[in-house]
């Protein structure tokens, strides 16, 4: 399939031929979910955690007589029931971190990006090389692009003066090609790819 090509000011450049096997496949819902949940299961900190009463700092010793107090012949402090006892039953520190094959994750992205294509919400550029580090006039070229909320992902590296400009964008995410996700591409309405990324990504599934 072809690619229309635009440049950063929102005029065309040229087309592109892409792989089907990248960009031309049916997304599946139910790999695009799995990917989904895999990614914001493994970022869960999972470190949340309470003392049991095996980590409690107060006596094990017997306080009280066994008979003729009056209360129950209680045999330590760091029981529940106290003030400043453990928990019984708390949570503990664990990961959330689910399993997926590597096969299915990398699937997962070919189709994240087949949706994206499918519906018209990838837009390629040229590059994204500007002269001046300037917020302004880069927002007005997204204006031109029909880009608000968006992910844009370049080469290996992303040119400076574009990074500086676009990270005080709201609800615009730039990326490197080696840290795009479906999470990501998924959440944001337009996906914007550079010519270096797509040969990066299709280099990557052959």
């Amino acid at each position: 399939m072809e690619l229309q090509i635009s440049t950063i000011e929102g005029k065309k450049s040229g087309s592109v031929k892409v792989s089907d096997g990248v960009f031309g496949l049916e997304p599946r819902a139910d790999i695009l979910h799995r990917m989904v949940r895999y990614q914001l299961a493994k970022r869960q900190q999972g470190s949340h955690a309470t003392k049991g009463r095996s980590e409690i700092s107060l006596t094990g010793a017997k306080f009280g007589n066994q008979k003729g107090g009056g209360r129950a012949r209680h045999g330590s402090r760091r029981s529940n029931i106290f003030v400043g006892g453990g928990k019984a039953h708390g949570p503990v520190q664990h990961s959330h971190a689910i399993a997926l094959p590597k096969k299915v994750r990398a699937l997962a992205l070919r189709h994240a990006l087949s949706a994206k294509a499918k519906s018209g919400d990838l837009v390629v550029l040229k590059d994204v090389k500007i002269k001046e580090a300037k917020t302004k006039s880069l927002q007005a070229n997204f204006e031109k692009l029909g880009l608000g909320s968006a992910l844009i992902i370049d080469g290996a590296e992303i040119e400076n003066n574009f990074r500086l400009a676009a990270k005080n964008i709201p609800l615009v995410n730039v990326l490197p090609v080696q840290g795009i996700n479906v999470y990501d591409i998924l959440r944001s309405d337009k996906l914007v790819l550079t010519t270096a990324a797509i040969e990066a990504l299709e280099e990557r599934f052959k």
